[in-house]
């Protein structure tokens, strides 16, 4: 077979493959995967394949290989066979933080430009109570004031009270929202 191309040999050596993966599976399905990867990797590989050198010792190094990355790989993996925590995973629709994303807009729309102002300064842009009440130029108490007042009303005009949560898609919604003294919407 000098010159002739390597890819030509693989089929020759499935039924030992199999045979040797069954061994390492004991399972014909998994087995059969396995195989398959192998030829794989092996067809992707051929480049490193030395002709001349034995063509099943490497399938067959490069199928063990496969093998034990793969029982490295369920090793890490969580074992669920009942499905109990399959059932706990849940992804929220995008759709309900949008809905409340703009019932927020709305009702952050209804509030005294005073209340908006603090609440977005201190909220939104993360500004201390005593810097928002410099750039306003009103007294910090003012600006704690008309923080908590909006937040309330935000909560009024959204129909929330403070043992429900509020499931916003961004942080800066959920920190105009709350508050360190204030329960979380």
């Amino acid at each position: 077979m000098s010159g002739a191309d390597p890819r030509d040999e693989l089929v020759e050596h499935l039924p030992a493959m199999r045979a040797f993966a069954i061994s390492l599976t004991r399972n014909g399905s998994v087995a059969d995967d396995m195989v398959q990867d192998t030829l794989v990797k092996a067809w992707t590989n051929i480049e490193k394949f030395q002709a001349g050198t034995n063509m099943r010792a490497w399938l067959f190094t490069i199928l063990r290989n496969t093998y034990y990355s793969s029982r490295r790989k369920a090793k890490r993996e969580v074992s669920d066979v009942d499905g109990i925590f399959t059932e706990s995973l849940a992804e929220k629709p995008a759709h309900d933080g949008h809905l409340q994303m703009n019932d927020f807009r709305v009702a952050l729309g209804k509030l005294k430009v005073e209340q908006r102002e603090a609440l977005l300064l201190i909220g939104a842009s993360g500004f201390s109570y005593e810097e928002a009440a410099e750039m306003c130029g009103v007294a910090v108490g003012t600006i704690k004031s008309r923080t908590n007042r909006a937040r309330a009303q935000l909560a009024e005009l959204m129909g929330l009270n403070e043992d429900e949560a509020m499931e916003m898609t961004d942080d800066a919604t959920m920190s105009v929202l709350s508050a360190s003294k204030v329960a979380s919407f």
